[in-house]
């Protein structure tokens, strides 16, 4: 983020501090997706993920005088995001998923598929059965391409926590694609 964005967002802050709120609609509608992206990885239900983006967004608007600048306004609204649906995902009962539900597979991409396609479904099947957070920093750190010093404020850490956490994951999924490979 360069230092004029981060400048022009301050100054709404104040703003919107000392009365105008109708300037907090700048981060709804410049932020809105990705927040709804973030909180999608994590909750499957689209109808839920949206009405955590927008309790995230409330929730920012309303602890907004105790954002203090330290990470960029995403980072901090993404954190805000992160333990909402964390706490909703905690409320929430576990699904269960019939075998016999699912979708056959088509036995003509058999043919074709390769033994690198075949470890990187292993690899997504494997995350997918992942705790949450554990999803969730894989794809920050992985797929987003944040630093860890970033996504340590979004999930209220340490960097050197996260950097100990993903080696473990790694080291878990390791395991967990042996185990299905036999």
């Amino acid at each position: 983020m360069s230092k004029n964005i981060d400048t022009e967002e301050k100054q709404r802050i104040k703003r919107i501090l000392s009365g105008r709120s109708d300037e907090y609609a700048y981060f709804i509608k410049t932020y809105s997706g990705q927040v709804l992206d973030f909180v999608s990885r994590m909750v499957c239900d689209a109808s839920d993920a949206e009405e955590l983006a927008q309790d995230a967004f409330v929730r920012a608007f309303r602890s907004l005088g105790q954002f203090d600048g330290r990470s960029s306004w995403l980072t901090w609204v993404l954190h805000i995001a992160f333990h909402t649906t964390l706490s909703h995902l905690k409320r929430q009962r576990p699904q269960w998923l019939c075998i016999d539900d699912l979708p056959l597979a088509d036995t003509t991409d058999e043919e074709f598929n390769t033994g690198r396609e075949e470890r990187i479904r292993l690899l997504e099947t494997s995350i997918d059965t992942l705790p949450p957070n554990e999803q969730m920093l894989l794809h920050l750190y992985y797929y987003d391409d944040r630093p860890l010093r970033d996504i340590a404020y979004i999930m209220d850490t340490e960097p050197g926590v996260l950097a100990t956490r993903l080696h473990r994951i790694r080291k878990k999924l390791l395991q967990m694609m042996k185990e299905n490979e036999r």
